[in-house]
């Protein structure tokens, strides 16, 4: 497994692609999140050039799909996902993630009924180019509170919902949510390589679960969350994939770009070399 840029360790400030990708190679890290809508204007010859000569890995591309609204937004952004699954095969990155809200303005049977069937269509899609779909679960309490009832936030549960979807489809797993949720390294073993579509880091303060707030994290190694038995496990079932570390807050957004991303990259190698993973 090897570090990949995420987007938030910019906090926000404007670097499209491919100014992200030399940004990752200029703060050391050997991989990188991809801007799928960017790149993809790129095109795939350019997009496979500049990933060549930096020597970055592709690790992830975000889903495109909205498919948290009505079924009139759905179905008008569905039809993005066959040229985005075709492209992502194509850059060598046959990875696309996307999160889950805990909570929801439906009841619980109802929304996880529209969800399996919107997910369904989109992994179908996927399978045509041999694309896997990493679905994430968000735990922290205020969220799990958002609307009225309360929805999937737990490792486990969302597995079992990724099987319902599709074979192709498995999990986001995410540090910073599986410790929130209660996870444990089984849950990590239960889900295997295959289910394990890409892994994110972050860290957690020692505070009561209703005192977390989602965008204040922080780097990996700074805090309570059990990063060495998160990264054993993820090393157990043979992940090889992407680890990118997701810190919202943090101070980032007062750091050049720069500084951010190799604050980025030094704590996660830190917990990295610490497991024994790299």
């Amino acid at each position: 497994m090897y570090p990949a840029l995420n987007g938030t360790l910019v906090a926000g400030r404007p670097t499209p692609w491919p100014e992200f990708a030399f940004l990752a190679k200029k703060a050391g890290f050997p991989g990188t999140d991809v801007n799928l809508a960017q790149a993809m204007a790129q095109g795939v010859r350019r997009t496979q050039d500049i990933l060549k000569q930096l020597k970055l890995k592709p690790a992830v591309v975000a889903m495109p799909v909205e498919f948290r609204k009505d079924q009139a937004t759905f179905d008008a952004d569905f039809p993005k996902l066959e040229a985005a699954a075709q492209f992502a095969a194509a850059i060598g990155c046959p990875r696309m993630t996307t999160w889950i809200l805990p909570s929801s303005e439906l009841p619980k049977a109802e929304q996880r009924r529209i969800y399996r069937e919107r997910f369904k269509k989109c992994a179908d899609v996927l399978m045509r180019s041999h694309v896997r779909l990493g679905l994430e679960n968000v735990s922290p309490v205020h969220l799990r509170k958002r609307f009225p009832y309360e929805f999937i936030y737990r490792t486990d549960e969302m597995l079992e919902f990724a099987h319902e979807c599709g074979p192709n489809v498995g999990l986001l797993l995410d540090s910073w949510h599986w410790h929130h949720a209660g996870g444990t390294v089984k849950d990590i073993l239960a889900a295997g390589k295959q289910f394990v579509v890409h892994a994110q880091l972050a860290d957690a303060p020692d505070l009561p679960p209703e005192k977390i707030v989602d965008n204040e994290r922080l780097m990996p190694g700074e805090g309570v969350i059990d990063l060495t038995g998160f990264l054993q496990a993820l090393k157990k079932i043979g992940y090889e994939d992407g680890v990118s570390p997701e810190v919202f807050g943090r101070g980032l957004k007062d750091m050049p770009p720069e500084e951010g991303a190799r604050l980025g990259l030094s704590t996660t190698l830190s917990v990295m070399r610490r497991a024994g993973v790299v």
